[in-house]
């Protein structure tokens, strides 16, 4: 949570506040980045290019709304243009996963399969339906910062949830019937 007097600092002109201000919340930005586009060289930049945004429009910014929604609606923006821009070329990394030693191989390999395969699922999302997804279940939003986040009536988050959540019930079907991927 950023203290609200960092914020009107940087508002004020404080270049010094400003710049701590965009080092707190440089992690959570690229880190929504990176969970939207699933590439790190892509989520770099659009982290870059968020806070830049807040960086020329901190001025800009009223406490009608939380300061973390709105940071999240700017770097949420950026993300789904590049997405559209880029959809032919986004591809899905492949990240080492670290398990303890209590698990066996084929746990650790399952695990790694499931993970992989939420990930895809995530993917096939409709970019609407992917960052409610990812707001509510990776960055842990509420419905209403959701809305807020995404300048969405509070219904359609809740139907746009809902949609999700029955997309990915449907791409996951192996896993809900205790099957592997096959």
């Amino acid at each position: 949570m950023v203290e609200p007097g960092l914020i009107k600092a940087a508002q004020a002109g404080d270049g010094d506040a400003l710049i701590s201000l965009l080092r707190e919340i440089e992690n959570h930005v690229y880190r929504t980045a990176y969970y939207i586009l699933n590439n790190e060289q892509d989520a770099l930049d659009a982290a870059q290019e968020a806070l830049i945004r807040v960086y020329t429009k901190i001025g800009s910014y009223e406490e009608k709304a939380q300061f973390k929604t709105w940071v999240q609606r700017i770097v949420t923006n950026i993300c789904i243009d590049k997405f559209r821009r880029n959809k032919p070329t986004v591809s899905i990394d492949e990240h080492d996963m670290v398990f303890p030693d209590s698990h066996s191989v084929e746990e650790e390999v399952l695990s790694a399969y499931a993970v992989q395969d939420i990930r895809k699922a995530i993917d096939k999302l409709p970019d609407h339906h992917r960052a409610v997804v990812v707001l509510r279940y990776l960055q842990d939003f509420s419905y209403n910062e959701i809305a807020d986040s995404l300048d969405l009536p509070l219904n359609t988050v809740k139907s746009y949830l809902f949609r999700a959540r029955q997309q990915l019930q449907t791409y996951l079907h192996d896993y809900q019937k205790g099957g592997v991927r096959g």
